[in-house]
C-alpha cells in the first residue's frame, strides 16, 4: 500500500465528525420517537382525573398494546424506507 492511499488526518477527522453528526441525529430521532410514543399512549390510556397513584390493570394493558403497535409501525416504516419504496 502506498503512502498516497492512506487517509490524511484531515480526512479521518472529517469522517469522524460526519459519523458523530449522524449518530447525534439518530439519537435525537430516537428520543423524539420515544417521547411521542409516551405522550400518545399516555393520552389514550391513562384515565383522568387520576384515581390511584398507579395505573390500573386496564390502563397497563392499554399502554402495553399501544406501545407494541407503535413499535410495529416504526419497524414497518423503517423497512419501507430501507427498501426505497
Amino acid at each position: 500500500m502506498s503512502e498516497d492511499s492512506k487517509p490524511t488526518d484531515e480526512q479521518v477527522a472529517g469522517a469522524a465528525a460526519a459519523a458523530l453528526s449522524m449518530a447525534t441525529t439518530e439519537l435525537e430521532y430516537r428520543v423524539e420517537l420515544l417521547n411521542r410514543m409516551v405522550t400518545t399512549c399516555y393520552d389514550r390510556c391513562a384515565a383522568r382525573p387520576f384515581k390511584d397513584g398507579a395505573l390500573s390493570i386496564g390502563e397497563n394493558s392499554c399502554i402495553d398494546r399501544c406501545c407494541a403497535k407503535y413499535w410495529q409501525v416504526v419497524a414497518i416504516v423503517g423497512q419501507l424506507l430501507g427498501t426505497g419504496k
